[in-house]
């Protein structure tokens, strides 16, 4: 009897041993825009290992990915499920739209940053876009920069300038009126546009090119009380509960127009804002930028 039951156990282990994995997933059965997050339910069995072949040139090796698409189009998803020598595989077809929002690739030697310009200031999104289509951005640097604060570009005389020379003062020529609104704060990664200061503007007027991106610092309830009380918001629970978990520059909110934010590419900033600076904040090696509309 125990001989049995030692053989059946045996029989079983082998079967177990032996088994071939199927490879299985579902992703929520939605309509996708460019850049939206998605994420894979792997319902694989008797699987060891997985390769995620996502058809954008893009792989993971990971069990449950989450995946965005950079540009719209028809991707064929792979998932390879793998224990020993067998693999199954498994194929499904995404359908990603471009997105609703206008999206703008920011490439720079440090790699590339997408932003999202906002439809609410319109005078800000019609003239940064005409800039970008006119490749107005392509070439210049980003010629201030401060780690905690801001990553600052979009100056014209920043083109082929010479190292060590000062730079913030270009522009093309004109301002365009502030839309500063309380629902747009100074969050880590907030596009937003230069200025000069109140004492010759005080009707707070953008600078037609340059634009600073926040690189924030991490923040707490009494330091956002402080700022609030000092520059007069009054933050709702859900722009307090982003400031704590993001960071950002609260200090500047009620002053400056946010018209955007970047959606992928945080890294890009924090590697811009720790590079070496000399006297000025302007980096000893220049960082360029290019941009481009993202379909």
């Amino acid at each position: 009897m125990i001989g049995r039951i030692l053989l059946w156990s045996f029989l079983i282990a082998v079967l177990v041993a032996c088994a071939r994995p199927v490879a299985q997933f579902t992703y929520e059965d939605t309509s996708y825009q460019v850049f939206d997050s998605i994420s894979f339910n792997n319902l694989s069995a008797d699987a060891e290992l997985f390769k995620w072949d996502f058809g954008d040139g893009d792989t993971s090796s990971l069990a449950f990915p989450t995946h965005q698409f950079n540009r719209s189009g028809n991707y064929e998803v792979t998932l390879y499920a793998s224990k020993g020598a067998h693999t199954d595989t498994i194929q499904k077809r995404i359908l990603v739209r471009a997105s609703d929002h206008c999206l703008v690739e920011l490439e720079t030697s440090f790699g590339t940053m997408i932003l999202e310009l906002y439809e609410d200031t319109p005078i800000h999104l019609e003239n940064f876009s005409k800039l970008v289509e006119g490749e107005y951005y392509d070439g210049l640097l980003f010629h201030r920069v401060i780690e905690g604060f801001m990553i600052q570009g979009g100056d014209p005389n920043s083109r082929n300038a010479q190292s060590g020379s000062a730079l913030g003062m270009g522009g093309p020529g004109y301002t365009i009126p502030n839309e500063i609104d309380a629902g747009h704060i100074h969050l880590n990664g907030a596009l937003a546009a230069a200025r000069t200061g109140d004492e010759v503007n005080p009707n707070r007027e953008s600078s037609g090119s340059q634009f600073y991106i926040v690189h924030g610092s991490k923040l707490n309830e009494d330091m956002l009380e402080s700022i609030q009380a000092r520059n007069g918001m009054n933050y709702s629970p859900e722009q307090r509960a982003a400031y704590l978990e993001y960071g950002g520059t609260p200090f500047l909110d009620g002053q400056y127009t946010v018209f955007g934010r970047v959606i992928s590419g945080l890294d890009v900033i924090e590697a811009i804002a720790t590079v070496q600076k000399d006297p000025n904040n302007r980096p000893i090696e220049d960082v360029a930028m290019k941009m481009r509309f993202i379909d």
